[in-house]
């Protein structure tokens, strides 16, 4: 099975207050995130994290990443340095891309962190699931919220659990 989330900001205190999380702090935020993704994620499914999984942490991602079920892709976002710069943490991923295209229960879907107007396979049917924009009342939202086919993943909009491809489009 794949899964899907983005925007998961481990160890970061002050997404909380940003985005409005139910958490008193990044520490009972951490122990919900994982025991979420763990509570729906097997060691043999595959999880797509478009973009910033860890950020301001005082622990480094990879005590994150250890602790995580799954087989993990990384779609690099604007916070992930302390991923792509720390061979440890990098070694924990699969796979990681800037953007990347794949297959999942006959859908195509291009995931990328950054929102996009018109992403690759956008006029051949493709799906296109981000996150960077969290749960802003912004422009960007507004725009991308009237695109057919584009999906918003992150954690703040999926409950904080990793989710499927059907439970992202509804299918």
């Amino acid at each position: 099975m794949n899964y899907y989330i983005a925007d998961t900001h481990f160890g970061h205190e002050n997404i909380i207050k940003l985005c409005r999380r139910p958490f008193a702090d990044a520490d009972e935020m951490d122990r919900a995130l994982i025991t979420k993704w763990n509570s729906v994620v097997t060691d043999s499914d595959d999880v797509y994290i478009v973009g910033d999984f860890c950020y301001k942490s005082s622990r480094k991602p990879v005590d994150y990443l250890k602790e995580l079920n799954g087989r993990k892709h990384l779609i690099v976002g604007n916070h992930d340095k302390s991923i792509t710069d720390d061979p440890e943490a990098s070694s924990c991923f699969e796979s990681i891309d800037q953007i990347k295209v794949i297959r999942d229960h006959g859908h195509t879907i291009c995931l990328c962190h950054y929102p996009m107007a018109e992403w690759p396979g956008y006029y051949n049917g493709f799906y296109h699931f981000y996150g960077h924009i969290h749960n802003s009342p912004s422009e960007s939202c507004r725009i991308m919220s009237g695109l057919a086919k584009a999906y918003n993943v992150g954690a703040d909009l999926l409950g904080f659990v990793p989710r499927p491809v059907e439970y992202i489009i509804g299918k």
